[in-house]
Order: C-alpha cells, then structure tokens, then sequence
C-alpha cells in the first residue's frame, strides 16, 4: 500500500518503517508494520481505542523503544534515537505547556534549554505567533489566561519552534467542543499547506481524518487493515470492518452470478456469522424516488435534520436502512411508505 502511494506522487519518502513491533508482555500492540510516509504529507491515523496508533506514533516520536523492526529518517536509522535528537516534534492530547510560565516561555522552552540567545528566541517565538494567528501581545500573557483554542496554538508553535521536519499529533482536539474543533480543523490544514511540514496525525474522529488528511491509515489490532486517501478509503473499503468505521453504512447481502462475480440478488441483512460478499452502499448514495438502478420501497422509522440535509431512517422488510436527502422534504414522515433507489456504480463489494 505504502509503495503504491509512493509511487503516485513526486514526493520523496521521509520516513519508513520496517517491521516495527511493540510488544508489552503477550500483547502486540504494534505487529511487524510497514510504512513509507512522504515528505509534506498529511497522513492521519485512525482506528478503534486498543488498535495501537497511540502506540505507534510514541513509536515514531522516539518516545517508546521498539521490540523489534527499524525506522529510517531517509537514509539513517533512527529506531533507537531518543526523542530530543530527532528533527521531530510531537503535540499531545493534554498539550503539556507550562502553566506557571508565559506563552512566550512556553514557545521559546526548547530554545532555552539548547542554549539560544534570549533576543534569538524572542525574535522567533514572534514569528510563530504569527504563524499560528495570535497577536504578538500574546507574548507576554500568562497561559492561564488563553482559551482552548489560544492554548492550541501555543502548543503548534512550541512545536514549531525547533523547526522539525516531521510534526507527530496525539488526538490534540479530542477534548475541545464541536465549534471550536472545526475552526482549528481548518486551520490545522491551512498551517500543513503553509509549512510544507509533514505531518503525522493519530485521531479517534473520522470527521477530522477526512477533512485534513491526503492519506488515511486504518489500523485494527496493531496492524494496518487499509491505507488510502480520505474517498478512497470512504468509497471503496476493503472489508466489512473498514466499512462499518468509516461512516453510516448500509450493508447487503450478495449472491455469486453465473459468472463468478458478486451480483445483488435481493435486499437482505447480513446473517450473524455471514461469511462472503456483501454490498456496502453510504447513506448519501440511497435516494429519493425512482431514479435508480434499483428501487426499494420502506417505511420511514424515523427522521433527524443534519443541517442542509435529512437522516431517514428506513425499514425494508425487516432490513434497517439509512438515507440521506437534502434539504427538509415533505412526505417522509414516521409511519409513511415511500419509494428509494440507488445504482449499481455506488455498491463497493466487500469481503469479511
């Protein structure tokens, strides 16, 4: 997957894993892994609490030894490299600034401890206040007095500070509301697009992975189960299980044809245990009226306003399905038959 990508883009590879196990007693959290990570991407990590992407950015970071595998900074190894050697940085979930010092403080830090001069660190830390979009006042403010989302951007720039080459991203918006999240979203994204910095990003929401991100990486179990850009990944997953993560899905079972090749035979629920082929078809792609390919008739269960569109919950005999329609439509209240349809070009065909 790693050398497909590679091959797709001019970008040089910045960063390979080879693989790369951690083991804490019998559990791998991290299982023989390899990865080629471009220079200037923005490469998102995602999977359920326990598949080990945690574990596998302390990895990168330098802040957990390897049991096994190698990691190549281009051409050298870094595997056993401590963290305050490598041209990295890394911005965590708690986003650890010092709560007795200043923003300025806090940003010039690890310029302080290599020994910079106070006007060079200055200089620089204003710098970076621009970079991240806060006034130069700031300086001087106490990091107690600063927002969620000014405690966001200190922690970017103290990042920044020591101008690393890759930036690694432990879940840092996990804990700020909604509103706020997706103005940083934005500018998380503006700021890789400024920068040219590579960066490697760990996240539990599917939301800011396809909003940011030119790659995804889905790991399950210590492991990577898919690796693809964001409508890839969303479009045409590999398995059930990438499916049922990325989003809203409506999963059917399927039939061989006479050739071999999966045909949708009828509307039904995947068996428990099912094994096979199964039609995945995203919410978006079930629509109203009778324009599709193939036509359904259920009943609506229920309706919920998402914004600029409709969640409609639907049961086709005894099958639950999920559509999605824009605006607020009359006509599809709870108890109500009505008429869907989707095409065959919008199934994505996938395995257990």
């Amino acid at each position: 997957m790693a050398e497909a990508a590679a091959r797709q883009t001019d970008r040089p590879v910045i960063l390979s894993l080879a693989g790369l196990t951690k083991s804490f007693g019998h559990l791998k959290a991290v299982d023989s892994i390899d990865l080629e990570i471009l220079e200037g991407e923005f490469l998102t990590i995602v999977g359920p609490s326990g598949s080990g992407k945690s574990t596998l950015v302390r990895l990168l970071a330098g802040l957990e030894a390897p049991s096994s595998g190698t990691i190549r900074l281009r051409d050298i190894d870094i595997t056993l490299m401590p963290a305050n050697r490598r041209p990295t940085a890394m911005v965590f979930q708690s986003l650890a600034l010092f709560d007795h010092k200043t923003v300025g403080q806090n940003i010039e830090f690890a310029m302080k401890m290599k020994g910079i001069a106070p006007d060079q660190r200055r200089a620089r830390a204003m710098e970076l206040l621009n970079l991240v979009r806060l006034p130069e006042a700031y300086y001087s403010r106490a990091v107690t007095q600063c927002s969620g989302g000014e405690r966001q951007r200190v922690a970017l720039a103290r990042a920044f500070a020591s101008d690393p080459e890759i930036l690694f991203f432990d879940e840092p918006l996990s804990a700020i509301d909604y509103r706020l999240r997706k103005t940083l979203e934005v500018e998380l994204k503006d700021l890789h697009q400024r920068t040219g910095k590579t960066f490697v990003y760990i996240t539990h929401s599917l939301e800011e992975a396809m909003m940011m991100s030119d790659r995804i990486a889905i790991m399950r179990a210590g492991r990577f189960v898919q690796m693809g850009a964001p409508q890839e990944i969303y479009g045409s997953p590999v398995n059930r299980f990438v499916a049922s993560f990325m989003g809203e899905v409506n999963m059917f079972t399927v039939a061989a044809g006479a050739d071999g090749t999966p045909r949708l035979t009828e509307i039904d629920a995947p068996a428990p245990g099912a094994r096979g082929a199964f039609a995945v078809l995203r919410p978006e792609a079930l629509t109203q009226g009778r324009n599709g390919e193939i036509q359904i008739k259920a009943r609506v269960t229920q309706t919920a306003l998402l914004g600029s569109r409709t969640q409609v919950m639907l049961d086709a005999r005894g099958l639950p399905l999920i559509a999605e329609v824009p605006g607020s439509p009359e006509g599809l209240q709870p108890g109500v038959l009505a008429e869907f349809s989707f095409d065959l070009a919008n199934v994505a065909w996938v395995t257990e």
